[in-house]
């Protein structure tokens, strides 16, 4: 059964760092694209950052490119985003995201919140 675990949200200022990271298992990690998406209140999830196996690289929505850093440990079975500079538009909950065999699975979120 496949489970992804968020931790590390907080409350942090604005220009501030938090690091998000997300626990999966139930599925060979290291051979699936991995993403992090985030929804605000009001507005729909969106796609902040991907990682794809293999080392075939990563991609980051404009919002957050030069500020965000996606990145993975196979090892661990985890996905780290690692997020700098902190604005009060990026508050949001935060999904990590996989697609498994044409499922497609969400964790619970963990809730960041920038206070200006």
């Amino acid at each position: 059964q496949v489970q992804l675990v968020e931790s590390g949200g907080a409350l942090v200022q604005a220009g501030g760092s938090l690091r998000l990271s997300c626990a999966a298992s139930g599925f060979a990690f290291s051979d699936y694209a991995m993403s992090w998406y985030r929804q605000s209140p009001g507005k729909e999830r969106e796609l902040v950052a991907i990682i794809f196996p293999f080392g075939a690289g990563t991609d980051y929505a404009d919002s957050v490119k030069g500020r965000f850093t996606i990145s993975r440990d196979n090892a661990k079975h985890t996905m780290y985003l690692q997020l700098n500079s902190l604005k009060p538009e990026d508050t949001a909950v935060y999904y990590c995201n996989v697609r498994v065999r044409d499922m497609v699975y969400w964790g619970q979120g963990s809730q960041v919140t920038v206070s200006s």
